[in-house]
């Protein structure tokens, strides 16, 4: 079985659960994935699937690997990752994996990149409350004293500072999955994904999952 799949955010809605609640839900659209190369460990010292995801311009795609991508019969792809497998022979080159590999119900792990939101203060970056806003005060969203007196007589290394803040490879582990669509390879997961709309996400069962 295939331990993941590749996928786009498209945005986040609510949905009503069984007993009337509104839960919040993140909507991707989930594959359908092509299996580019199949990685075993007779040939690459480790089971894997490189599976390729959504499409772009023929003539954005260098030869080689556009090469690479004619012997599954692929022909363009817009994202190639790998994913773990625990019997890569029973996967082909040019097979499909669908977001029918999870079932509802099950908690899955998602990895996205986070949005990009520039050089920030401490305030936004790390959530420090500021300072006064009266009496005179001239200290409203500054770091305040950073040193350490006369010994060490340094700033240690890992202070949180001002900085750049997002653009960061983040992982939301123990998603609730509340509904699948598989005829418009649509999944709905419970709660927030990093990343912003139309960013390419990868959804991964739980790295220890029997």
């Amino acid at each position: 079985m295939c331990k993941g799949l590749i996928g786009k955010k498209l945005g986040m809605t609510r949905q009503f659960s069984a007993k009337g609640r509104a839960v919040p839900v993140t909507v991707i659209e989930a594959g359908p994935c092509v299996v580019t190369q199949v990685k075993t460990v007779e040939s690459d010292g480790y089971n894997a699937l490189q599976l390729g995801f959504g499409e772009r311009k023929e003539k954005r795609t260098n030869r080689p690997l556009r090469g690479h991508l004619n012997k599954s019969g692929a022909k363009t792809a817009r994202v190639l990752k790998e994913m773990p497998v625990e019997n890569p022979q029973e996967f082909s080159p040019g097979q499909k994996v669908t977001v029918e590999m999870f079932t509802v119900g099950e908690r899955v792990e998602v990895t996205g990149t986070s949005k990009g939101r520039g050089f920030s203060g401490v305030i936004k970056r790390h959530g420090f409350h500021g300072g006064k806003q009266t009496h005179g005060s001239h200290s409203h969203r500054i770091p305040g004293s950073i040193g350490c007196s006369a010994w060490p007589a340094k700033v240690i290394k890992g202070k949180k500072m001002p900085g750049q803040y997002g653009h960061d490879r983040k992982t939301v582990r123990n998603l609730e999955i509340f509904d699948i669509r598989p005829k418009e390879n649509l999944i709905l997961l419970k709660g927030a994904v990093p990343g912003h709309n139309s960013s390419f996400v990868t959804i991964r069962k739980p790295q220890f999952a029997k």
